[in-house]
């Protein structure tokens, strides 16, 4: 019985992946075919309903009708997200999502935010390994315009992540963080 995971399961797990991994072209049969369904939903889509079936078919899952996208929308995995309902995503959002994006239920993401969970490693020689590191934004929270959350990062229930903030450390619940990088600037 063969145990070994296959690259979309180790990609599930976090940590790293090399780009001579000998499965690296299933992966980017994926990208590909990502890419090719958000130009065509960001293109095509003549009401909201139709953006949410078509980020559907990219995810791989119903988005609940209480959930509402602004196009255009960018992903470049789409697999590894997941939305709660009642979310509100706004226009020009980016969610890099091979490390896993997690939004809960009533989240509110402003426009041009970029979520990104996927890193490189520092050294040259291995920049073109995924560092892998998932994103988790937790019920009520509101992600302001043109923030950024990088790997690793999870937003705790009911914060508030200013606009224009780079958030690089996980934000306790009930609070705003501002800057760069972020760092809470008030507690509720």
């Amino acid at each position: 019985m063969n145990t070994e995971k296959d690259i979309f399961e180790r990609m599930r797990a976090g940590g790293q992946i090399p780009k001579d991994d000998p499965e690296y072209g299933k992966f980017a049969e994926v990208v590909a075919r990502t890419i090719r369904l958000c130009v065509e939903m960001n293109a095509t889509a003549t009401d909201l309903g139709e953006v949410r079936r078509k980020l559907g078919e990219i995810i791989g899952t119903e988005i609940d009708d209480s959930t509402t996208i602004f196009p255009p929308f960018y992903t470049n995995f789409g697999q590894f997200i997941t939305l709660g309902k009642n979310v509100f995503i706004n226009h020009a959002c980016s969610f890099l999502d091979i490390g896993g994006i997690t939004i809960e239920d009533n989240v509110q993401i402003g426009p041009r935010v970029n979520l990104t969970s996927e890193n490189h490693p520092l050294d040259p020689a291995n920049r073109t390994t995924l560092i892998l590191q998932p994103i988790v934004i937790k019920r009520n929270a509101w992600i302001g315009a043109a923030a950024t959350i990088l790997p690793g990062v999870t937003v705790g229930e009911n914060s508030i992540v200013a606009a224009g903030a780079v958030v690089s450390r996980d934000v306790p619940p009930n609070s705003i963080v501002a800057g760069i990088p972020a760092k809470v600037i008030k507690s509720f």
